[in-house]
């Protein structure tokens, strides 16, 4: 069970620049790329976000950096509701939410109700020789409309769900200073998924003039 049942709870009982932080950076595309459980929450999934979002799509993270304990900072997918995530979702088009499960077989689970991008990733990660499946349990399907992935301006999204047994292997080892050292299957992977994304990619427009920004204003 997760110990807090949104936001305004763990901001009660946890220090921001202490216990977590919150990263987001506007982009201009209209695609953003979510890590709701990053930092040592689920080691991993806010690199893997930060790089699939580039200079071009809009990235936020809520990152654990007690030196112990984050999974005290899960917050359930349904429940999430940081200010920051939610003004966000408000002006974007297209939601990508990246997670960690435990499986130590290196595969990827893809959920949410964006059908069409849902079958652009799965196919564009097997065909670059990822295990990338059609969620099949409840829990990770990302199909409640209450999910942070559909909570966008069409609401519908993506849901990955990243393996430890496949983050394991994106990076040195999944401490944070391990972390800082992608190897060359998170390049592929962040590749693979930054290409289907591509056809839904908004030329430049009203997003434009805050991208780049760290917060918002």
């Amino acid at each position: 069970m997760d110990r807090y049942s949104g936001f305004d709870e763990l901001k009660r009982h946890e220090k921001e620049g202490v216990d977590y932080r919150i990263r987001a950076r506007l982009g201009y595309s209209g695609i953003a790329i979510l890590s709701i459980h990053g930092g040592d929450i689920e080691p991993g999934t806010s690199q893997i976000a930060d790089a699939v979002a580039g200079h071009e799509h809009t990235f936020y993270a809520l990152e654990g950096i007690k030196s112990s304990g984050n999974l005290a900072l899960h917050i359930k997918s349904t429940l999430f509701d940081e200010p920051t995530i939610l003004e966000i979702l408000g002006r974007t088009e297209i939601t990508l939410s990246i997670h960690g499960c435990k499986e130590k077989e290196p595969m990827v689970h893809i959920g949410g109700l964006d059908l069409e991008l849902r079958r652009r990733i799965l196919k564009g990660l097997r065909e670059v020789g990822f295990d990338a499946r059609e969620c099949s349990r409840s829990q990770l399907d990302g199909i409640e409309q209450a999910n942070i992935c559909n909570l966008c301006r069409r609401g519908m999204g993506v849901q990955l769900e990243i393996s430890r047994g496949l983050r394991d292997r994106m990076f040195g080892d999944l401490t944070p200073q391990g972390r800082q050292v992608p190897t060359e299957l998170f390049q592929r992977f962040v590749q693979a998924v930054r290409d289907a994304l591509e056809p839904f990619r908004k030329p430049r427009g009203e997003w434009a003039v805050s991208a780049g920004s760290e917060r918002l204003p």
